[in-house]
């Protein structure tokens, strides 16, 4: 393999991650605007943390591939630093900004498709007013604070890592 073929298809692999694993999650995410919408985002949600898992084992094959095609590589000894340099720039620091980035998504996701599945389960018996959400029982709504509770920082965890991890593929 050679070594522009080694970054290709690393870059290629990353990116194909990206749009198809990780792009379906900020846009449901983006979708979530009012109470209501914790339900309607709730099974696009579910289907991408399911495959969040998958995405991370793609992930790491990608870069143990490109790591073994690393270092079977035989380079002439004035080249072979400046290809460890662009590949750390394309491989390496991109790969370790991906790093957190699914587990936040696992977390996040997660937590919001709960909040759906509670709003759901409550029927008839919520009511949306204003883009707001009210329950018929202080109990229901203790229960609802406390799972979006969380939701905040599980977010700004989730955009932190997504915006190292955009920067890092650039």
């Amino acid at each position: 393999m050679s070594d522009y073929a080694i970054l290709y298809g690393y870059s290629q692999q990353v990116n194909q991650a990206m749009d198809s694993g990780l792009r379906p999650v900020v846009d449901s995410v983006n979708a979530i605007r009012v109470p209501q919408d914790y339900m309607t985002q709730r099974e696009p949600l579910r289907q991408a943390n399911g495959s969040l898992g998958v995405l991370a084992q793609q992930l790491q094959n990608a870069k143990l591939q490109a790591d073994a095609a690393h270092g079977a590589l035989k380079q002439a000894d004035d080249l072979k630093p400046v290809f460890d340099q662009v590949y750390k720039k394309v491989v390496t620091v991109p790969a370790d900004a991906l790093q957190p980035l699914i587990p936040a998504a696992q977390i996040f996701t997660q937590q919001l498709v709960q909040v759906g599945d509670y709003i759901a389960q409550q029927g008839e018996q919520v009511s949306f007013v204003a883009n707001g959400i009210q329950f018929p029982t202080s109990q229901q709504a203790s229960q609802y604070n406390t799972l979006i509770g969380p939701l905040a920082s599980q977010h700004q965890a989730f955009n932190q890592a997504w915006t190292a991890a955009v920067n890092a593929t650039q």
